[in-house]
């Protein structure tokens, strides 16, 4: 099965809380890396089947849209990465996330 990587950049916290909430509602995909990236900006990437990633990225930033103040600064999906990619950014599927695949 050929397997994605979503990444959706928001500024604030409320909006990449509704992000994720959204994503993982909407589809079939797992959240593998959340975290801060700069001045206010947060970030989360998802896994999961090509097209259960581009449903839920695309519910994610709907709801991004939606909070008050909430501002989607970037997004991207990388269709079947390589494993080099994979292993060298905090893409892995983790032991506390196995359980939501």
């Amino acid at each position: 099965m050929p397997d994605a990587v979503g990444v959706v950049e928001t500024l604030g916290f409320p909006s990449i809380l509704a992000t994720a909430d959204a994503m993982v509602k909407a589809a079939a995909v797992t959240v593998v890396y959340c975290d801060k990236a700069e001045s206010g900006r947060f970030l989360v990437a998802i896994r999961g089947h090509v097209a259960e990633v581009k449903r839920a990225q695309e519910a994610g930033i709907e709801a991004a849209e939606n909070v008050y103040g909430g501002e989607v600064i970037t997004h991207y999906i990388v269709p079947n990465p390589p494993q080099n990619v994979v292993s060298v950014l905090p893409l892995e599927y983790t032991e506390q996330a196995d359980p939501f695949r």
